[in-house]
């Protein structure tokens, strides 16, 4: 069961949304809806999981929906129509009780402006939610602490907000949320405020504390790198529709339509692009039981100089070259083992282009794709990095 699962989700502003439903049902665009009848289209018809430990990113522009969703997802905003299930739990429509318990113990938000409590003190801050909940102030102050500590403000404690820089401002809120150890976190726009150098700074801390927290995030942002930095999968809202989810590297390879490819034109591949969509397949391959021969007419076959030997599970045992072949042809012990080039550099098929760059520069034969068994998924030349980064993938294995 997904964390968070949203089916048929609609949101209209305006005085009669329920009968306005109808006319975005069949089909009317946002912008002849707002000009006939005065209402707004916010969301129409999202539907979208999230699974547990997932950062999930909402992009688009101004007026695209993104904080209209992420509000409803807490009730914030009260829905139209459709369904947000939290664990199974459908919070659209439910009673006060309900919702003030999923908001208290599942779900936390950083807002884009930091929201802190002017007159209260950066440990004051954190334990707020806390104090709300009623937890005694033992629990709050062990709690806010350990949040504290988390986001790297330890010492700060007695601080007030106006004694902070924008970037640890946005920390104790962060912290904030943390504190609340809910399940799930929603951040709107939440470093969208901070200076660039800081922006990256509170991005690279995200993914270091997601790697320990393991929390389920919701992240609204406007930036496009940003959203390829921090997503396990993106979510690209027009119009209050999203047009296209997939992984960062599935909406910058494969884009839905022309606005989603307008979005990607101009993103710096090699960040983004993994050895998975460039490997090409690795054959024709010998076997280690093989005898030279066969190795040798495979190589004929294919019109190739090199042949990559695999053992009985699938993983490299090295490369032999036509030269080293004919050679060993000509002696008593004829055992390729003895002549296999073992120098092979391996990567994992996530590893990005920008990584591997140093790497094919550096090795005199193609690099070997394999998974966490060390089996051969496949293999990189240095052509296939060149077309890349040049959107030119090849067929991936």
């Amino acid at each position: 069961m997904s964390k968070i699962e949203v089916k048929n989700l609609y949101k209209i502003f305006g005085s009669n949304p329920k009968k306005i439903l109808r006319l975005v049902e069949e089909g009317k665009r946002k912008e002849e809806i707002l000009k006939s009848t005065g209402h707004g289209v916010g969301v129409n018809n999202a539907n979208f999981k999230v699974e547990e430990g997932e950062i999930f990113v909402v992009m688009g522009l101004s007026g695209s929906g993104k904080s209209t969703l992420i509000r409803c997802l807490n009730s914030l905003i009260k829905p139209t129509s459709g369904e947000i299930l939290i664990d199974g739990e459908n919070i659209v429509g439910c009673n006060k009780e309900t919702l003030l318990n999923v908001r208290r113990k599942k779900i936390s938000m950083v807002f884009q402006n930091f929201a802190l409590l002017p007159h209260r003190n950066i440990e004051s801050n954190v334990a707020f939610g806390l104090e709300i909940q009623g937890i005694n102030i033992e629990e709050r102050k062990k709690r806010a602490q350990k949040a504290i500590s988390m986001v790297g403000l330890e010492g700060y404690e007695d601080r007030m907000p106006s004694e902070l820089s924008g970037g640890m401002q946005q920390r104790v809120g962060l912290a904030r949320a943390l504190a609340m150890e809910s399940d799930v976190l929603l951040m709107d726009e939440a470093f969208s405020a901070l200076d660039p150098l800081i922006r990256k700074e509170m991005q690279d801390e995200l993914l270091i504390l997601q790697n320990k927290m393991h929390k389920t995030i919701i992240f609204i942002t406007h930036d496009l790198d940003e959203a390829l930095k921090l997503g396990d999968r993106i979510a690209i809202m027009k119009d209050g529709v999203i047009v296209q989810i997939g992984t960062p590297e599935e909406i910058l390879t494969s884009p839905a339509d022309g606005y989603v490819r307008e979005f990607v034109k101009d993103v710096n591949r090699v960040k983004v692009v993994t050895a998975s969509t460039i490997m090409k397949k690795p054959t024709p391959v010998a076997l280690a039981k093989d005898s030279v021969r066969i190795a040798v007419r495979k190589m004929q076959e294919a019109s190739i100089s090199s042949i990559f030997v695999l053992d009985k599970e699938g993983r490299v045992k090295g490369l032999l070259t036509i030269d080293d072949a004919m050679e060993l042809l000509k002696s008593e012990n004829h055992d390729m083992e003895n002549v296999l080039n073992k120098d092979i550099c391996t990567v994992p098929p996530d590893m990005s282009i920008e990584n591997l760059l140093p790497l094919v520069i550096d090795s005199k034969y193609p690099i070997v794709v394999v998974d966490e068994e060390e089996k051969i998924m496949g293999i990189i030349m240095k052509v296939s990095v060149l077309a890349g980064i040049n959107g030119e993938e090849g067929q991936n294995v």
